[in-house]
């Protein structure tokens, strides 16, 4: 299936953001069918809390095709968007959201709240639970080891 495809993608980057002891989420932006950018969180590391995965794939996929507007695009992120990145989807006007776990502490597609009822100008469609159980896995397994850690 073409969204496992992508989504598997996104886990590879999340996976990239775990071996660098960042918290484990990822994201690749289609267009056409092909890949146009990815990116995964680099907040820790680079010590900025604008740097989740989707903020950096969109900047990336914006620079790509030489504008802001990226109504022709999905994107694949691995943790339902927080409201930041869910504001930033919606003003880039990314056609399509999938993504794996949900957010119960800050997801802005529907967990905590949904960004698409707040009546913008722009809404992009939202298919959740792509690849869900690899995608929670890689959250719960990172944050359990974090806690071994400080025992």
């Amino acid at each position: 299936m073409e969204q496992e495809k992508f989504m598997k993608i996104a886990v590879a980057e999340a996976k990239k953001a775990a071996a660098a002891g960042e918290v484990p989420i990822g994201a690749c932006i289609v267009a056409d069918g092909k890949v146009i950018a990815r990116a995964h969180n680099t907040r820790e590391t680079k010590k900025n809390a604008l740097h989740h995965a989707e903020l950096l794939a969109i900047d990336k996929a914006c620079k790509k095709l030489g504008g802001w507007r990226l109504f022709m695009c999905d994107i694949y992120v691995t943790l339902e968007p927080c409201p930041m990145c869910a504001g930033a989807i919606v003003n880039s006007r990314i056609k399509h959201v999938y993504f794996g776990a949900k957010d119960k502490k800050a997801g802005a597609f529907g967990s905590k709240f949904d960004m698409n009822e707040m009546g913008l100008n722009h809404i992009p469609k939202i298919t959740s639970g792509v690849l869900c159980d690899e995608c929670q896995s890689l959250l719960t397994d990172f944050f359990k080891g974090l806690r071994e850690i400080k025992k």
